[in-house]
């Protein structure tokens, strides 16, 4: 080969050379491009319980400032749930929310696992009405609530879990919603041919108080268990357990409370608004006109700066005689069992006529005027302390049925006492 023709050989392999090199850096770029695209920041609402309005979002700071989704009629704006992609692992993520003082707890909740599990974020930093969370996970996606979500996938999900658990347990639709919705139910311990005492456990009558329902999970789950006092629970009453009363708000990511016409709970009325109100005034009222109505317990959620969980208490001019011994004689039990880490200290507040003026519409008010021997209290179960995580509200739903069955059992027996 003489001089020219290696020179032509060189200039060839340089020109290969330079071509590939240009295709790989070409590739480079666009695969870079193409990953920055895909881990672009972006909020997500469009699930069920999904609420979020973004004001801004700064996606080289990995900071989004956001409000709850504004539903007017459909309640109090305070509830907001949200799915965020495009997070760079590794990185903190800053979460701005308001408004003080209910839709900004101390801390968030998050899960990285899709729901399956819920956790707190650390403390948030308070600025007037609202708070800065800092959330750092080893995930390109994270779901980021006020509190742990339960829309009415869990609900179903909850009552065909514990009818698969148990042969005394049976999972109904309470009613369909007025937005179409099922309102899923279940009932234990009914027998055929058997006329046994009732017991009505609801929740989330507000919307937005999403913990009300990890308590009634925690009653169900201990109710079809082997515990002693879930034995005697099931075979001496029949238990009916409303995980979500308002579905419709719950889905739609509302909070419900003082919706238009009224929220929930403040229709228990002669003829009620809401068709799941509806469906639990007929089928509590025939227990009642039976002499058959044992207990009735409301969940919900209290107010930010109630730190321990607490009973209202209907006025006891409206109580007869009677369910004012067996109501002392449970919140007794209720202190012992009660006993944390959400712990019931015995604090109860009266929702009487000085407490609203609807106050003979609110649920438990109406199960008093009822005129039974039944308990009828409303648990409210605090939301803004380090201990209000799904495991402690399902431990509180525990201790609440020990404290009905343990009560309504030394009532029998006191009754029987009587007699002999």
């Amino acid at each position: 080969m003489n001089t020219q023709q290696l020179r032509h050989c060189i200039q060839r392999l340089y020109e290969r050379w330079i071509t590939k090199l240009s295709y790989c850096l070409l590739l480079c770029l666009v695969l870079s491009q193409s990953t920055a695209a895909q881990a672009q920041l972006k909020v997500q609402t469009d699930f069920p319980g999904g609420s979020g309005e973004v004001v801004s979002l700064n996606e080289k700071n990995q900071h989004l400032v956001l409000n709850p989704t504004n539903h007017p009629g459909h309640g109090w704006r305070c509830w907001w749930y949200v799915r965020l992609t495009g997070i760079r692992p590794g990185e903190t993520v800053t979460l701005d929310v308001g408004n003080a003082p209910w839709a900004t707890p101390d801390q968030a909740t998050f899960s990285v696992d899709g729901g399956e599990t819920w956790q707190h974020t650390e403390k948030g930093e308070r600025d007037q009405k609202r708070i800065v969370y800092k959330l750092k996970v080893d995930a390109d996606f994270v779901l980021v609530a006020w509190g742990p979500p339960f829309v009415s996938s869990d609900a179903k999900a909850l009552v065909e879990k514990l009818a698969a658990g148990s042969e005394a347990a049976s999972a109904f639709t309470l009613c369909q919603t007025r937005g179409g919705r099922e309102t899923p139910a279940i009932r234990i311990g009914a027998e055929e041919g058997r006329d046994k005492p009732l017991v009505w456990i609801q929740a989330r009558q507000h919307a937005w108080e999403s913990g009300s329902s990890w308590v009634a999970q925690g009653f169900g789950e201990w109710l079809v268990s082997d515990d002693a006092g879930a034995v005697w629970l099931r075979r001496n009453t029949e238990v009916v357990l409303v995980p979500v009363m308002d579905i419709d708000n719950v889905d739609l990511g509302a909070g419900g409370k003082s919706q238009t016409p009224h929220d929930h709970n403040r229709d228990w009325g002669d003829d009620p608004h809401w068709n799941s109100v509806a469906a639990a005034h007929a089928l509590i009222r025939k227990a009642a006109e039976n002499d058959k109505l044992a207990a009735f317990v409301d969940l919900h959620n209290p107010a930010a700066e109630d730190l321990s969980p607490f009973f209202y208490l209907s006025s006891e001019e409206i109580m007869s005689d009677a369910a004012k011994v067996n109501q002392t004689r449970f919140l007794a039990i209720a202190k012992e069992e009660m006993r944390g880490p959400l712990r019931f200290n015995g604090r109860v507040k009266s929702s009487g006529s000085a407490y609203d003026k609807n106050w003979t519409k609110i649920s438990g008010n109406w199960a008093s005027l009822l005129g039974t021997p039944a308990i009828a209290v409303t648990l409210e179960t605090s939301w803004n302390t380090p201990h209000s995580t799904t495991e402690n509200y399902r431990t509180i739903g525990r201790q609440l049925g020990q404290s009905i069955s343990r009560s309504l059992k030394e009532q029998a027996e006191s009754g029987k006492n009587e007699k002999d």
